[in-house]
This record gives C-alpha cells, structure tokens and sequence, in this order.
C-alpha cells in the first residue's frame, strides 16, 4: 500500500505552473498542480480522456469548450473528453489543484 502526504509534494516555480505526479499509474494520472499567481495551464484537448480539477488550496479559473467559471477552494470542476480546457490562477494567491485524468 501507498499513502503519501500530498502537502508535502507541493513545490513552486516563478517560471510556470509545476505539474506534480502523486501516483504512477498505466490507467490514469493522479497529479497536483500548482500555480502562482498568474500563471496558466494552456488550453488543449484531450480526446479520449476525461479530467478532473479539485482546488484544495486558493482558487483558479477553469475553462471548458467557451464556458469558464472560478473553481474555488473545496471544489471540482469536470472537463469531459474531447473538449478544450485549461486553468489559470488570476487570484493573488497560490493555488494547488488536484488533478485526476483517466484513462491516461
């Protein structure tokens, strides 16, 4: 078994958002991202797979297809397959999301 304390994976950059991987796995990808203010995960797509964004610390700006809306601390916000998404962090503070992609 595994367990790990996610608080103590947390790491920033000044240079752009760090993409950190909690567990490696074949079948998804179980991530935290974090992200300073200001910073931006591009827009793109994923055909075959969906995403999952939970803000466990401060706030971001989630973008799925045209729509966005803020994604505040405690909760998760669905990007499905085949659409265009992304987050940025537009607040003053950092942010630190917890990302679930499946299948890989």
């Amino acid at each position: 078994m595994e367990i790990k304390d996610l608080a103590s994976l947390v790491r920033f950059s000044e240079e752009r958002m760090q993409k950190i991987e909690v567990f490696p796995s074949p079948y998804l990808r179980y991530d935290l991202y974090t992200l300073l203010p200001g910073q931006a995960q591009r827009l793109h797509v994923h055909e075959d797979a969906d995403k999952i964004y939970y803000a466990l610390e401060g706030e971001a700006i989630l973008t799925v297809g045209d729509e966005e809306a803020l994604l505040p601390e405690g909760s998760a916000g669905y990007a499905p397959a085949g659409r265009r998404h992304g987050v940025r962090n537009d607040s003053a503070s950092p942010t630190v999301l917890l990302v679930v992609m499946a299948p890989r």
